[in-house]
């Protein structure tokens, strides 16, 4: 199992200044990301956890964000971030819940990173009794920093200005010292819900292309067919060379998950 208060490698002591400066004028340097509503426990939990094994380890990203990341001690299920990480192997963990450190049953989200983690904060967001968070890793590629975000907000269907209040809280907690940012996520809401117009205010696009064909939820479990998992970026800050649906398909009538997953490739300008 790893350590999730292991945040510091001996890349992450250079000072951000320095690390500023190995990269030369004009390089490209690459970010994989991907976000996964994993569906805790729920269905058959031994099968579909190999399924999403599978995914991760295709998808050959380098920073995870994982949603419904559930630790049960009654069902003696350890936290299923540790659990997949540690079949992926070179990955770290951290994870946040509304619930203590300690507590018989923790469930919240989750970042997987195979780049070193300079730091970590978490969040819980507004309103309190929503039971919702956000996790921040700032991490080194390749010489710079970039903050990536991970965060699971209501899932009402009416539930538009708690969402709005759920990303102001999020944006406003947020450093603001230039740093790339990558925030993603279960929205559970498409794009055009007005709860998400926050982060357009911010700078933050999708990095899927317009009119993306492609649910990242699956109909097959009763769901209506959304767009509603997402990955946003500062698209002055970064360049998507690819972005797309993940975990769509069934192995032997089992999907990964009750949610189709997103991933891309960026490139930091």
């Amino acid at each position: 199992m790893f350590d999730r208060r292991r945040l510091l490698t001996a890349a992450a002591a250079l000072p951000l200044a320095a690390c500023a400066t190995r990269y030369s004028a004009g390089s490209t340097t690459t970010l994989k990301v991907m976000t996964l509503n994993i569906w805790h426990d729920a269905g058959d939990w031994p099968t579909r956890l190999k399924l999403i094994a599978d995914v991760l380890r295709a998808s050959d990203a380098d920073v995870i964000a994982l949603q419904e990341i559930l630790e049960d001690k009654a069902k003696n299920l350890p936290n299923q971030a540790d659990t997949i990480a540690a079949l992926l192997d070179g990955y770290s963990v951290n994870f946040t819940a509304v619930d203590p450190e300690g507590s018989p049953k923790r469930y919240g989200n989750a970042i997987l990173s195979r780049l070193p983690v300079i730091e970590t904060a978490t969040k819980k967001l507004e309103p309190l009794n929503d039971f919702r968070t956000a996790i921040r890793a700032r991490v080194d590629v390749g010489g710079r920093v970039v903050d990536v975000v991970n965060t699971h907000l209501a899932h009402q269907p009416d539930a538009g200005p708690m969402r709005a209040r759920q990303i102001t809280d999020l944006l406003a907690w947020l450093p603001t010292n230039g740093t790339p940012l990558v925030v993603m996520g279960d929205f559970n809401a498409p794009l055009e819900d007005s709860g998400l117009a926050g982060l357009a205010a911010r700078g933050l696009q999708t990095a899927l292309p317009p009119g993306a064909a492609q649910t990242t939820l699956v109909t097959s479990r009763g769901h209506s067919a959304r767009v509603i998992d997402h990955i946003f970026v500062e698209r002055d800050r970064f360049t998507v060379n690819d972005a797309r649906t993940i975990a769509d398909q069934p192995v032997g009538g089992e999907y990964p998950s009750d949610h189709y997953g997103v991933a891309a490739t960026l490139a930091l300008r």
